[in-house]
């Protein structure tokens, strides 16, 4: 009975693992903040170093937990959120991903620009400009925006206030980067991103919620259209001309 109990509540690391989370959330911990030190938890959970160390890399490797060799222990910047949550790293045809994951974006960003308009802190409608404009300096600059576009999409996901969003910013972000390597930057392209993405800004700081999702519809839509000729091989639509 006694072993029978034991298998069910996991192996020894695996309930440690599971009491490191509980203190996590009982001492509302923070994206980076630092656990306490290996003798410290060791003592707190009356366990040896081998347990608390293999329970603080099962841990790691959930994405919970960020070990810094010399530094400590911290709590991951998105806590058990993986980078790439449906192992898209290992779909091979990019041109499908691509329009696949644009049609995941289309049913689901939208409504999240309209929370943003909705719940953004003014602190947060600031950050979200600002992105906006690390966007246009890349652009100004003739040099690639991917990462800056992410960031544009986190900050909005972040607008939103809803706590299941920041588990899709993930697959927000490899549509951003699928699209980015499957399509050329042309400029009629850049000059409607930078268009949508200040008309997005615009309704998330006027509150304007219906318009948000409107905007962040168009803005995708227009993407989708560039790559829908891009594949039926409409060279001159897909340049602008």
């Amino acid at each position: 009975m006694h072993q029978e109990e034991e298998k069910r509540a996991g192996s020894l690391p695996e309930q440690t693992a599971q009491r490191i989370i509980a203190y996590i959330r009982a001492q509302k911990l923070q994206p980076g903040d630092r656990l306490p030190s290996e003798i410290a938890l060791m003592r707190q959970l009356g366990v040896g170093r081998n347990t608390l160390r293999e329970a603080q890399r099962a841990l790691a490797s959930r994405n919970i937990l960020h070990i810094r060799q010399g530094a400590g222990t911290f709590l991951a910047e998105r806590p058990g959120v993986a980078d790439d949550p449906l192992g898209l790293q290992f779909m091979s045809d990019g041109m499908r991903l691509a329009r696949d994951l644009m049609q995941v974006r289309i049913m689901v960003e939208p409504p999240i620009a309209a929370l943003a308009a909705q719940n953004a802190t003014g602190a947060e409608i600031d950050a979200l400009e600002g992105w906006c404009e690390a966007v246009e300096a890349r652009m100004d600059a003739g040099e690639d925006f991917t990462r800056e576009d992410q960031r544009f999409h986190e900050q909005l996901a972040r607008c939103s206030h809803n706590q299941v969003v920041g588990s899709l910013v993930p697959i927000i972000h490899q549509g951003v980067v699928a699209f980015s390597l499957e399509h050329e930057r042309t400029e009629t392209l850049t000059r409607m991103t930078r268009l949508t993405h200040r008309r997005i800004l615009r309704a998330v700081r006027e509150r304007r919620a219906a318009d948000a999702q409107q905007d962040m519809l168009y803005h995708l839509l227009y993407n989708d259209s560039r790559r829908a000729l891009r594949e039926t091989g409409d060279a001159d639509a897909v340049s602008g001309r």
